[in-house]
């Protein structure tokens, strides 16, 4: 392994078609720039930080949230989601 490695011709993964695919593919998200007022970003992180999660998982998922429709139907994922939400809930009140 050398001890210096030189980078300067090196491309971000982004900038190379085939790997911003698979990025893509892989992922299955997007990084965006948004602007949220800071007292929305301040309340998504102390809820986040309270349920162990990332703030930005939680802005997903309330977006996720708000586009579902009224009746959506139960997924894995969802049912995995309400019942982590309620254990959560019940050993909180404990």
């Amino acid at each position: 392994m050398s001890k210096e490695y030189d980078f300067s011709r090196a491309k971000r993964a982004k900038d190379v078609p085939h790997l911003a695919r698979l990025q893509a593919e892989l992922r299955g998200k997007t990084r965006i720039t948004i602007w949220l007022d800071d007292d929305v970003l301040e309340a998504f992180r102390v809820r986040a930080e309270a349920h162990g999660i990332g703030y930005q998982t939680m802005i997903n998922a309330a977006l996720r949230e708000a586009i579902a429709p009224e009746s959506a139907p139960l997924t894995e994922a969802s049912l995995r989601r309400t019942l982590r939400k309620i254990l959560r809930e019940e050993l909180k009140a404990a």
